[in-house]
């Protein structure tokens, strides 16, 4: 039995590489049967005839809850070090969606870095970089442009000594062009800026890790929907964390309480009301995402209803006095 990675995701082929050899792969009948899918960045036991027939424990992994009522977990990549969030300093910068991003890769248990693109398209590049650190405290941010060859060396800092890094981000934001420049060749096919929307078109479609100096990066597809799965709302909102536990309660709900310190943040603009809010939904998500994997819906839509009906009843009962 040998030990292989896998570095690509066909359809039921895995293209997978043990340092000297790449070859294509399929994985065994009970495997299919148990639903145990590698990813890219798995290692994986390959038997003598070349085939799957296990997952190795992963180190970390990069997981969201996969499209619609399904509720499964989709893990997108794997046993990576680095986690680079990818987004332009254009139309795409989103500070609730980045929010979002380091929630999940903070919960994958991968270091994260954000990666500002398009540098060359912006002029008040300060002006995000400040909104930007109010939310990452001490996660490293870098400034890039691949059309001016802005900031790429500094990334090389992170493939050293065997890490491998992961990208994501919104389709268009210059990951492939990102890790074309790190390759130093045209590896990935991209195309140019629309002037519709000042956007990347997309071109991506799936999971590949390749070999970058002494390391490895894996381009991912642009994610159109950002499910939670699971998050670490704990770390990605720390500064909410640090103002709960000066509060009165301890189980202040942050909404109402007498001596509630993060009420008393937001009163004297220590904080914004924005991201308390933007906590507010991500922790109520993952909530509710665990609660439908042990009730089901069933169980989640009779407690939606019967919330509305609570709602309902103090609504009679206010307008009656």
């Amino acid at each position: 039995m040998n030990n292989y990675r896998v570095i690509s995701v066909g359809k039921n082929i895995y293209k997978i590489s043990n340092g000297i050899e790449e070859i294509n792969s399929v994985i065994t009948g009970k495997m299919i049967l148990e639903k145990l899918f590698p990813v890219v960045g798995d290692y994986v036991a390959v038997s003598e005839e070349k085939q799957i027939i296990d997952i190795l424990p992963r180190k970390t992994k990069l997981s969201r809850k996969a499209a619609g009522k399904d509720m499964r977990e989709q893990v997108i990549v794997s046993n990576v070090d680095y986690i680079f969030i990818v987004t332009s300093l254009n139309n795409d910068f989103n500070i609730k969606r980045l929010e979002r991003y380091l929630t999940l890769v903070y919960d994958s248990g991968a270091a994260p870095a954000f990666i500002l693109t398009k540098a060359d398209l912006e002029d008040n590049i300060s002006e995000k970089i400040s909104e930007l650190e109010s939310i990452a405290f001490g996660v490293p941010i870098h400034i890039v442009s691949s059309y001016e060859d802005k900031g790429i060396e500094e990334l090389k800092d992170y493939l050293k000594d065997g890490s491998t890094v992961a990208l994501i981000g919104s389709s268009g934001v210059g990951k492939s062009t990102l890790i074309n420049k790190l390759i130093g060749g045209d590896t990935i096919k991209t195309f140019d800026i629309r002037k519709s929307d000042s956007k990347g078109r997309h071109t991506t479609t799936s999971r590949e890790i390749f070999k970058v100096e002494n390391g490895f990066i894996i381009d991912t597809p642009g994610m159109r929907e950002l499910q939670i799965w699971n998050g670490d709302t704990d770390t990605a909102f720390k500064d909410i964390e640090e103002f709960a536990l000066q509060c009165k309660f301890a189980d202040c709900t942050h909404t109402s309480e007498p001596h509630c310190a993060v009420i008393k943040a937001i009163e004297t603009g220590e904080l914004s009301q924005e991201r308390l809010e933007n906590y507010f939904k991500l922790k109520k998500e993952i909530i509710n995402t665990q609660n439908k994997i042990l009730h089901g819906y069933k169980f989640m839509e009779k407690e939606k209803v019967k919330n509305m009906m609570g709602s309902l009843s103090t609504r009679k009962k206010l307008k009656k006095k």
